[in-house]
């Protein structure tokens, strides 16, 4: 229930504002309200919704706050990243993140708009399993788990997914030369470009 529930508000099938009740979510689930209650517990406990004392839950959601914060630990987290895989990179990884530009490459020329996202996920999931570091890969995963639907949205925009290309070639091109300072500074840059593109779609829509 507690996972039903939290994909439901990080994909905003629940957007911030909505009242939700245990009886609601006991009837749609299909489950008795027990699950229900200790589910809404722990997203109050984690701030994706507000309990209400009698009155049910309101959700919270990721506010722009939350995403500025998000990015900016991202950016010095998964600049780390890239440093490590660069230090401890071997023929695996590189094959790895060059088949993902291969078929980024393709699936642009395709204009396959849903597996383009889902390559620039897995690009960056690649260089999370090699960081070599259990806690920064699981840190990092969470935190993109917060925003999926949001870097999708980045990268929906008009010549965002070219220049996203761009940057992870370059990104690669460091790893595969063992460069860990420019693969540090050159993902720093991409994750801060990404919340720059964001912000400016989510400022517009204001």
């Amino acid at each position: 229930v507690y996972n039903i529930l939290e994909d439901q508000i990080l994909s905003q099938k629940l957007r911030a504002g909505d009242s939700v009740t245990e009886m609601k979510l006991s009837k749609e689930l299909g489950v008795s309200r027990t699950p229900v209650r200790e589910a809404l517990q722990r997203l109050d406990r984690e701030g994706l919704i507000k309990l209400r004392p009698n009155k049910g839950a309101v959700v919270v959601g990721i506010s722009e706050r939350d995403l500025i914060d998000i990015y900016k630990i991202r950016t010095r987290l998964e600049g780390l990243a890239a440093r490590i895989a660069a230090e401890n990179a071997d023929e695996a990884l590189v094959r790895q993140l060059s088949d993902n530009i291969e078929l980024t490459e393709f699936y642009m020329s395709k204009g396959n708009i849903e597996k383009l996202k889902d390559l620039d996920s897995d690009f960056h999931d690649i260089i999370y399993r090699y960081c070599q570091s259990r806690i920064l890969g699981k840190t990092l995963s969470e935190l993109h788990r917060y925003i999926v639907c949001y870097r999708k949205l980045s990268l929906s925009v008009k010549g965002r997914l070219e220049k996203s290309l761009a940057e992870h070639r370059e990104i690669v091109e460091a790893i595969k030369k063992g460069n860990a300072d420019g693969a540090d500074a050159l993902m720093s840059a991409h994750v801060e470009r990404a919340l720059s593109n964001l912000l400016t779609i989510i400022q517009n829509k204001d």
